[in-house]
């Protein structure tokens, strides 16, 4: 029997890479001579970096840039094996793991990082690059990233603007007549997981906004702020990206990367072509995947959704194991064979964090053991 192995990671517990190894550990618990072909799967968020070095067996390039606080940091760039492609995360550029939940507040984070990486990457010599968005700390429209390729954004004195979310607001001239010229020779592929506008009540500010400590009022303050600073950039470029699907990806990055070239595309539609996910799909008996909480967002642009997706186009049986499950309606069964929490008896979610891998080798296991006599 052949078995894909395809989970996303456990957020706070285990990458994808980690996860896809105690789940082949689990399976064969039970089945010994189970072929197990280990595909670690992203959404454009934490991991999608890591997925597509591994995918393509390439290499990690340690970079000095800023972090989401204004401070310097340490991060990486992949290099994708398979072409000369530079690999580009947000999360561990502006990421909201990267800051304090003490300091957690999106009018003082910045995306400035983001466009230092991207120059890096044009200084190496890439021309084609591969961004993933989500996880990011930032609300500021990429108003930071594009300072750091060159534009310019002057408030009422013709004064320059800072790069922070708070500065956004501020923002009544745009010069983008310096932009990194190099940009134009780029293809800019920006893997997402979200299809949000930039503003209103489905857009960056009032949907994630509160995840990153954004209070009511900020995040009133914040959608106004991006939607005047959004006509002030599409005045001067006689172009309109704001209501596209995306642009309010990761605090409004979207919007930015596409205003430089970039094409928004889904992160686990990226990553699982990368990988050949749907031939191995193809020739397995059972496909298996996961993450750390299952709830709607699942069918919306989530790996776990994905892979189901090229499962049952080839009726392949798919399992999901997931940290959590919030899914009292049962709506999950539509796209999985299965689904279960890896949680065996009551216990905290720290407890769940910290033995998730010993908790997901064992509902592996019953999974795989389930299936083999359902088969006899």
């Amino acid at each position: 029997m052949k078995i894909t192995v395809s989970p996303d990671s456990f957020k706070g517990s285990l990458s994808a890479k980690q996860a896809s190894n105690v789940i082949e550990q689990g399976c064969q618990t039970v089945d010994s001579s189970a072929v197990i072909k280990k595909i670690p799967m992203a959404d454009g968020g934490e991991g999608t970096v890591d997925a597509l070095i591994y995918s393509t067996n390439g290499k990690r390039l340690h970079c000095e840039v800023t972090g989401p606080l204004g401070e310097p940091i340490s991060t990486i760039m992949g290099e994708s094996g398979a072409n000369h492609e530079a690999l580009i995360e947000v999360a561990s550029v502006c990421g909201l793991m990267q800051v304090p939940k003490e300091k957690q507040n999106p009018l003082f984070t910045t995306s400035y990082g983001l466009g230092e990486l991207v120059k890096k990457a044009l200084d190496v010599g890439y021309r084609q690059l591969l961004i993933g968005l989500g996880g990011s700390a930032t609300n500021d429209g990429g108003l930071g990233m594009l300072q750091a390729l060159g534009a310019k954004f002057y408030d009422r004195n013709h004064e320059k603007v800072g790069f922070y979310g708070n500065d956004l607001q501020f923002v009544e001239y745009v010069d983008l007549t310096n932009l990194d010229p190099r940009l134009k020779q780029c293809e800019i592929k920006v893997a997402s997981d979200v299809e949000n506008p930039l503003y209103g009540e489905s857009g960056a500010s009032h949907v994630f906004g509160p995840q990153k400590g954004a209070s009511i009022q900020v995040v009133k303050q914040m959608d106004e702020a991006l939607a005047r600073y959004s006509q002030i950039v599409e005045s001067e470029l006689g172009q309109t990206y704001k209501n596209k699907q995306g642009a309010g990806a990761a605090g409004g990055l979207g919007f930015a990367l596409m205003v430089i070239g970039g094409e928004i595309t889904s992160g686990a539609q990226v990553v699982g072509e990368v990988a050949r996910l749907e031939d191995e799909i193809k020739s397995s008996q059972l496909v298996v995947t996961g993450e750390g909480q299952s709830d709607f967002q699942t069918f919306y642009g989530k790996a776990p959704g994905y892979v189901a997706s090229l499962a049952q186009k080839h009726n392949v049986p798919c399992v999901l194991i997931s940290g959590a499950i919030a899914d009292q309606d049962g709506k999950l069964r539509e796209l999985f064979s299965g689904v279960f929490s890896i949680t065996n008896q009551p216990m905290s979610l720290e407890d769940c964090i910290k033995n998730a891998d010993q908790l997901l080798l064992q509902q592996t296991a019953n999974v795989v053991h389930l299936f083999n006599n359902l088969r006899k």
